[in-house]
This record gives structure tokens, C-alpha cells and sequence, in this order.
């Protein structure tokens, strides 16, 4: 039987090689959740300036954590990690005999931790009767204003509150450091975002704004000041962070 799965997709695993060895303590320190609370969950891996390198989920398997991320950008993510890692007995690499599913309703399968609204994920082993439904999920994100990936939020390009991680719970204040935890702390504690990541009409895109642009669904990803939003055809989420700020 076809199972609707998302092809752009792939997956890294972390895996302990030696009794005691800790994958969740690992990430702790690296990326912008909270590793230790129950997944999965969308999270960051930053500059130390707070810039956003990679976006990723992150999901639980056994003692193994597995990376649901860009397929195109999994090589480069596991290198990073791999710099991280020094003297830990931790294998880091592409797993690619499990594959990331995607739906916009099912009552057995977890919700997207950003929004509802995005419908269900869950992981699974690949087969080669998978239906690759990539174009539909990205059409459908992008209808909720959701951007991800490294053509919407750039590399070292957006600091990581920009990308709206707050409303999206991409982000714990709560934890302990992490890479570039120091200057998205401060922009928290300031509760001042002066830009972000926004979907825009094709007829209210700024080519100099314009990150990347979907002719096909007429829609454009824009890094904005948040003064120069208040006129767009916002989704609820985000009308509601800027009224804020």
C-alpha cells in the first residue's frame, strides 16, 4: 500500500555506541530546544551570533535520536554534528532505510509541533511503492505562513527569533546553553523582534525582500520589518506575534 511521504526529506540518526553515552545530553548543547522533554519537536542549529544554520525535528527512537531535515542539506548537517561530537562515542549519520510521512489529517499520528494546522507527521521504513506528496505539504505549510529550510530562512542569514521560532515553539527559555543561546536569550528578554520571516502574495512581494519566491503557488518568502507587515493578509499566529512586539 502508498504511503504519502515526503521525498525532500531525509533522516539523520544519532545512535550511542557505549553504554552510558547520552544522544539527548549530546544535542542539549547544541540546538535551541529542549532535548529532554518529549518529542518530537522543531529546533535550530545556530551561529554562535544566533543566525539560523539548519532547521530540523527532532524525534525519539529507543536511546537514538533521529533528525527529520532537508535532504539536500543531511550531508552538511551530520558533518556539523560530527564537529561537535570530539571524543563521544555517538555514530551520526544518514539512516536511509526510514523516510519522514506526511498527512493533513489522521487521529494516530502526532501533529506538527509548530502548528495544528499543519497537519500530521510520523516516521516510518521507506518502500518503493511511497507516493511523494512534497509539492502538496510545502503548498499547504506555506498557506499557514510557515517558512523552513534553507532557501526560506537562509544560512547565517536570520537571527533565529526572525523565523518566528517563539510562535512556532521552535525554541525553550528554560533550558541550559545551547549555540547562539546568548543573543536569542536577549531578544526574548527585550520582547522585541523588529523583523521576520513572512509568506507574501506574489503582488505584495519586494524583490529586494524576497527570499525565495513560488511562482507556481504565487507566493514569496520575505524578511520584513515588522512595520512594513501590518498591511498583509497575515495568518492569526502571526498577526497576533506582531501586534505584540
Amino acid at each position: 500500500m502508498s504511503a504519502p511521504r515526503l521525498f525532500d526529506r531525509a533522516l539523520i540518526r544519532l545512535s550511542p555506541q557505549e553504554e552510558g553515552e547520552d544522544v539527548r545530553g549530546f544535542l542539549q548543547g547544541l540546538v535551541t530546544q529542549d532535548t529532554q522533554a518529549e518529542l518530537p519537536l522543531w529546533a535550530g542549529l545556530l551561529t554562535p551570533q544566533g543566525k539560523a544554520l539548519f532547521d530540523f525535528f527532532l524525534w525519539a527512537d529507543a536511546d537514538d535520536i533521529l533528525i527529520d531535515c532537508e535532504a539536500a542539506q543531511a550531508e552538511a548537517l551530520t558533518r556539523r554534528l560530527s564537529l561537535y561530537r570530539l571524543r563521544r562515542k555517538i555514530a551520526i549519520a544518514v539512516d536511509p532505510a526510514v523516510g519522514v510521512f506526511w498527512a493533513a489529517a489522521a487521529l494516530d499520528r502526532p501533529t506538527d509541533p509548530r502548528l495544528p494546522e499543519l497537519g500530521v507527521r510520523w516516521i516510518g521504513p521507506v518502500s518503493a511503492d511511497d507516493v511523494d506528496i512534497s509539492p502538496f505539504y510545502r503548498a499547504h505549510r506555506l498557506s499557514h505562513g510557515v517558512p523552513e529550510g534553507l532557501a526560506e530562512l537562509g544560512s547565517d542569514a536570520t537571527l533565529w527569533l526572525e523565523t518566528n521560532a517563539a510562535e512556532l515553539n521552535g525554541v525553550s527559555f528554560t533550558k541550559g546553553c545551547y549555540v547562539g543561546q546568548e543573543n536569542t536569550a536577549r531578544m526574548n528578554w527585550r520582547q522585541k523582534v523588529n523583523r521576520r520571516l513572512v509568506v507574501v502574495p506574489t503582488a505584495d512581494a519586494d524583490p529586494a525582500k524576497a527570499r525565495t519566491s513560488y511562482p507556481d503557488l504565487g507566493l514569496a518568502v520575505e524578511l520584513r520589518r515588522v512595520e512594513n507587515m501590518v498591511e498583509l493578509p497575515l495568518p492569526a499566529w502571526q498577526a497576533a506575534a506582531i501586534a505584540a512586539d
